[in-house]
């Protein structure tokens, strides 16, 4: 099992990017954490990147390509779709959570509406990929 270090956030929210750096920040400090604020710009990096993160968290509603679309191109890409995705989004709508899941996410989350309470899911979130996450060889 490797603890994975590499994350990629695709989020349009200029706040909520500088929220997860700040809580990835104070809570993996030697993670590395990339921040694209369109799915667009994100895909293209990702295609021709030479080190692909270890997991990608992926907002749903964003102008452009909505969350669901990016998702769509990470699972078509056979170079991609090995990398998990997680759904981050303030949308718990039950048809959004169905889409994801449908689309092949590994999972959803709703944002928290407070910065410990998203401290906290990001601490969640970084446990249980360090214990989950098998990076293929």
């Amino acid at each position: 099992m490797v603890t994975p270090r590499r994350f990629l956030l695709v989020d349009d929210n200029p706040h909520d990017q500088l929220l997860a750096i700040e809580a990835f920040g104070d809570l993996c400090p030697d993670c590395e954490l990339q921040v694209f604020g369109q799915g667009a710009a994100a895909l293209a990096h990702l295609r021709t990147a030479a080190a692909l993160p270890d997991v990608i968290l992926l907002d749903v509603n964003m102008p452009g390509m909505n969350g669901f679309e990016v998702l769509q191109a990470l699972k078509a890409d056979p170079r991609l779709v090995p990398i998990p995705v997680v759904m981050l989004s303030t949308s718990g709508d039950r048809d959004d959570v169905r889409t994801a899941y449908t689309l092949c996410a590994s999972s959803y989350l709703v944002k928290a509406a407070s910065f410990q309470g998203f401290l906290k899911q990001v601490e969640t979130f970084l446990r249980y990929w360090g214990e989950a996450r098998i990076v293929p060889a």
